[in-house]
């Protein structure tokens, strides 16, 4: 990890980050957090210091993860040890957002011990867990993985079989914006293309922004 950190990459929205410095990072992002914020990052650890910003802003914050995998492990159970599976848990066991507001759409590559965690957790899964989870909550967030999509249908950084078409994503996010306000939205999981264009714009018109 500390070799691969000095590694030059054609694109710099991506890199390895020191885990003892992604706290500073994020705070820094919650602390200059536009009022509805719009996120784009490489990984989905772009997206804690979005939530943080506005769970501090709004009594209770509701969390939408559309992701092809769960991002639900720890360092003590990850396979991989990439932090780019865990934010998603970061969030949750600092109580930044209640489980029980948080629904997870579209995952179909989880790790052992992301589905051990699941079972016993109240995260809402699925499009089915949407009403549930934004029950009562004050505002929400979504934080969309590129992978969630089918392959083809946006240039993801780890493309996953399946997937939901870029018109049932649009719906998604229309649905998830009915049912909340959405104070902010978060793409993760980009590769560079100019074909992605379109495509986030189409996702960005589809919830209101």
């Amino acid at each position: 990890m500390a070799a691969a950190a000095r590694l030059e990459l054609p694109y710099p929205e991506a890199a390895v980050v020191e885990e003892e410095t992604l706290a500073m990072q994020s705070l820094a992002v919650a602390s200059e957090l536009p009022v509805r914020p719009l996120v784009l990052g490489g990984c989905c650890c772009a997206h804690v210091g979005a939530v943080e910003g506005l769970a501090a802003r709004h009594e209770r914050l509701g969390l939408v993860w559309i992701d092809a995998h769960g991002d639900l492990n720890t360092p003590e159970s990850s396979p991989s040890g990439n932090e780019w599976g865990m934010p998603l848990r970061m969030l949750l066991d600092a109580a930044t957002v209640a489980p029980g507001d948080v629904a997870l759409v579209g995952a179909r590559e989880l790790d052992e011990p992301e589905r051990d965690y699941l079972a016993g957790s109240p995260v809402r899964l699925g499009v089915e867990g949407l009403a549930a989870a934004l029950a009562g909550v004050d505002a929400v967030y979504a934080a969309f993985d590129a992978d969630v999509l089918a392959p083809g249908e946006l240039e993801a950084f780890m493309p996953e079989p399946g997937g939901l078409s870029l018109g049932e994503a649009a719906a998604l996010l229309r649905e998830v914006a009915s049912r909340a306000t959405l104070a902010g939205l978060g793409f993760a999981g980009l590769v560079p293309s100019e074909r992605a264009v379109p495509a986030l714009l189409c996702l960005c018109a589809a919830a209101g922004f």
